[in-house]
């Protein structure tokens, strides 16, 4: 899916900045992309964007009001209706990454139609997919695994895609999950896809390209987690990486939602450069990205350090660091 610039960022009333993490996630990475926000009455959030109504945000060429909260349980809610109505009204298309689709919603698929308006529910494809074949393609690719889900792919990746384009290097972020698509404005949600096509989506995601070109593919989940392993395991099969890149938060004692502790990352390595090589025989790992938001800085150096000396490669926060030394070893 294409999802067209500019974006209106929709706040709704999200309570903290955790609930409005796709709008928060968007203006740090893409502000060229935002023309503003628009947020209802109890919101606690501020993307210090310019604050918008619909007529506004048209008036400044908005294309597209995405959804930017995440509530619990994903739902589409009833009082936010009406401001949805009223973009299309005013020649916008509407995406959001949520559980509930905007094309269940039947005075929005009503107007969308009447208007050949545009509505992206990014967590769901309608795109007809293949089965992975396993061919050798053109071009280069990375993939972030991680030990455990939510711990860093997206924002490694992201990070490795900027870094890369600002040493003039050819390179292409490839969302796998809704609030990276809505970030980058294109991408499969890889969570939704039937199993038996995961790892075809993303070579239909990464396809050949230019032998200097670097596809950055979203990783999601852990070949670890009891939940995710699956998803994984066609998500590293389909990108065919070159190149690997470890992700870990290091504070967690077990994985997220379960009562699973974290592998051992020599075993984690092991095991996903194992699977990789099923695709690519030349696959290897080229750093480690760490997410040391809960440590002080002094604790996370002297942890990283530690893991340079077991592991012969870069370790880095993005966040603190950014992730040129593991370019280089790229």
């Amino acid at each position: 899916m294409e999802i067209q610039k500019p974006y209106l960022l929709f706040l709704a009333d999200a309570h903290d900045r955790l609930a409005a993490k796709v709008a928060t996630g968007i203006r740090y990475w893409h502000p060229e992309y935002c023309v503003g926000q628009l947020r209802m009455a109890g919101c606690q959030v501020d993307c210090e964007l310019p604050d918008l109504d619909i007529d506004a945000a048209a008036a400044k060429g908005a294309k597209t009001l995405v959804v930017g909260v995440a509530n619990r349980g994903g739902v589409i809610s009833e009082s936010w209706v009406a401001l949805l109505q009223q973009a299309l009204e005013r020649g916008m298309d509407l995406a959001a990454g949520l559980h509930n689709r905007l094309s269940d919603v039947p005075v929005l698929k009503e107007t969308a139609r009447r208007l050949g308006r545009s509505l992206f529910d990014v967590r769901h494809t309608s795109a007809v997919l293949p089965v992975g074949s396993g061919r050798k393609r053109s071009g280069k690719r990375l993939l972030p695994v991680g030990t455990d889900c939510s711990c860093g792919k997206m924002y490694t990746a992201l990070a490795i895609e900027k870094a890369l384009l600002a040493r003039g290097q050819k390179a292409t972020f490839r969302a796998t999950g809704q609030t990276g698509i809505l970030v980058s404005g294109a991408g499969i949600s890889i969570d939704a896809v039937v199993a038996d096509f995961i790892a075809g989506a993303v070579e239909v995601l990464a396809p050949d390209n230019e032998p200097d070109h670097w596809d950055v593919i979203e990783g999601q989940g852990s070949l670890f987690h009891p939940s995710f392993a699956g998803v994984t395991t066609g998500l590293i099969h389909g990108a065919q990486p070159d190149a690997l890149v470890l992700c870990h938060e290091p504070t967690r004692t077990t994985m997220r939602g379960v009562d699973y502790p974290l592998p051992d990352l020599a075993d984690c390595m092991a095991l996903n450069l194992k699977i990789a090589q099923l695709t690519n025989p030349l696959a290897r790992f080229v750093g480690i990205s760490i997410n040391s938001a809960h440590l002080s800085e002094p604790k996370a150096l002297e942890y990283m350090a530690d893991l340079e000396r077991q592991f012969g490669l870069p370790v880095a926060d993005p966040f603190r660091q950014g992730v040129d030394r593991i370019i280089d070893n790229l």
